[in-house]
């Protein structure tokens, strides 16, 4: 049997992980860390956080974007979070 599927038909949640990655005194970055941690902490999704000014390549990557969130790694948005938008991807 797939390991997608157990007893029942009934999907076997996935591993997800949530990176946030801002700066310190970042306005929007503490609001996407609300939006983020309160989503993350109902559905029971790993929270990490990465600062940009402690990694040259993520502030390369990412200083004009900053608040930025990723799902699984990929890039799901930046600015603002919308509360809904995060979690219908982390329970799809």
């Amino acid at each position: 049997m797939s390991s997608l599927f157990q007893r029942g038909g009934k999907k076997v949640p996935r591993e997800r992980l949530v990176t946030l990655i801002g700066k310190p005194d970042c306005h929007l970055c503490e609001d996407a860390q609300a939006v983020v941690e309160k989503v993350c902490g109902e559905l029971g999704v790993p929270l990490e956080k990465k600062d940009i000014t402690q990694d040259a390549e993520l502030h390369r990557e990412y200083w004009e974007q900053i608040p930025v969130v990723l799902v699984d790694g990929a890039q799901h948005t930046f600015w603002r979070v919308d509360e809904a938008r995060l979690r219908r991807a982390l329970t799809a």
